[in-house]
């Protein structure tokens, strides 16, 4: 019985590394794809920034072409951010706000039928970029973008510092801190 146990446990823990070394390639490829669809729209809206601002006045959206030109430079810069992965986590929150308004405003039937018809709200076009901006929220972008590499260069001149500071008369060694990517 204990090696049975013992079995589970190892196939679980092989599991969880597997898990552990996909998740930045998931990431990566979650970023990459959504944003740079959402990237395009951006880029057409900014193009059609008149027809964009026709559709808020339909809408009843307040200051049309000023949240016309606001959500779609959200929509084409912020991706571009989010898929070389610089200040991922930032950026992601006014991408997730600008998906939260197009829900509300756009496809507000879709939001008050969540419970009852889930599938007209997972089938709203700002679905995909909603659940794409709160992972990276919530995860960061991973290990293949620019916040991971900054976060190891801060690494590694910490360290440099450290071990400099160490050698002379009456140096204090920097404060630590965490630095989140």
């Amino acid at each position: 019985m204990n090696t049975i146990i013992k079995l589970f446990r190892r196939g679980y823990e092989l599991l969880v590394a597997s898990g552990n070394i996909l998740q930045s390639p998931l990431l990566l490829v979650l970023r990459v794809y959504f944003f740079w669809q959402l990237f395009m729209t951006g880029h057409g809206h900014l193009a059609n920034i008149g027809k964009v601002s026709d559709f808020f006045v339909s809408l009843g959206i307040p200051f049309p072409m000023l949240n016309a030109y606001l959500s779609s430079s959200v929509e084409c810069f912020g991706s571009l951010l989010l898929i070389v992965g610089l200040a991922s986590r930032l950026t992601a929150i006014p991408v997730a706000i600008t998906m939260a308004v197009a829900y509300l405003t756009a496809d507000l039937e879709a939001v008050t039928s969540i419970f009852s018809d889930p599938d007209k709200f997972v089938k709203a076009d700002p679905f995909p970029y909603f659940i794409c901006a709160l992972i990276v929220l919530v995860f960061g972008p991973g290990r293949f973008s620019i916040d991971a590499l900054i976060k190891s260069k801060l690494g590694d001149l910490r360290q440099a510092g450290t071990e400099r500071s160490r050698g002379g008369w009456g140096s204090v060694a920097p404060r630590k801190f965490k630095a989140q990517y």
